[in-house]
Parts: C-alpha cells; structure tokens; sequence
C-alpha cells in the first residue's frame, strides 16, 4: 500500500475479488508497473473522492463497476462528474452489465466509455493493454496542460 500522499495511476473499483486479481494479472502481463488504488465498495470509492476533493492526488484513470456494495458504480459516477475536482478524470465503466438503462446512465451520468468484461482472459488482456495504451498512454485531460 502506497501513502495517501503519493497518485496512483488507476483507481479499480470492483467487489469481485476474482475481477480484481484478473484485472491485475493483466496489468502485470501487459508490463504495466504504475501503481493501482483498488475499491472495494461504492462507500470506500465515495471517501477516496472526498480525499482528492480536499487536494490529494487523482489518478489518470478510473475502472468503475456498476454493481457495488453500498453505493452503486452509477451514484459514484455521477458524484465523480458533478465535482470540478474530479470531473475530468476518465472513467471507464467496466462491468459484466449489459443492461440497455445501465448503459444509458452511464453515458448520461458522464463515463468516458462502457464495456462489458470479456470472459475469454487473452480478450481481458487485449481490452486492458487497448484502455492503458489510450487513456494512460496519449489521453490528455485539462488539468495535464498546466
């Protein structure tokens, strides 16, 4: 665990501890070293905002699952774009959902993209190589420009 002081470059946020051991295999295996914040609970994700809110470092990009203990993934993102602190960070919903109405407030709400997670793990790790190649990669956010 790194210091609350130090940014991560991805914030996971997954109740599936099988999601999140895939979704880290597959960073591994795709060389990425930068550091991961991991989620538990809308609740958790909702004090972690509430941090970098009050200053603390945001990553560059956010995994955020729909269906969450707690507090939903929808009700985190729609806080997430509602502040001007963290309005900017991209959030990709990363769900096993494929429900028309999860999809049409997630766009509505403010995610950056929607994908359904792939169950063949050679696709997860294309699909996770594709979201760190773009939006860590060459996305640039306002805040980046100085």
């Amino acid at each position: 665990m790194k210091p609350d002081d130090e940014s991560y470059a991805i914030l996971l946020v997954d109740d599936s501890q099988v999601d999140v051991d895939l979704t880290l295999l597959a960073l591994s295996r795709i060389n990425f070293t930068k550091p991961v914040q991991i989620a538990r609970d809308g609740a958790e994700t909702l004090e972690i905002i509430e941090k970098w809110n009050q200053g603390g470092p945001t990553p560059k990009l956010i995994l955020l699952d729909i269906k969450l203990p707690e507090v939903s993934g929808l009700e985190v993102l729609k806080v997430l774009k509602s502040s001007t602190k963290t309005m900017y960070i991209p959030v990709v919903m990363l769900t096993s959902s494929n429900n028309d109405a999860d999809i049409r407030t997630a766009y509505e709400f403010g995610a950056n993209s929607y994908i359904t997670k792939p169950v063949d793990f050679d696709k997860f790790i294309v699909l996770t190589t594709a979201l760190c190649d773009y939006w860590i990669g060459l996305n640039v956010r306002p805040e980046d420009l100085g």
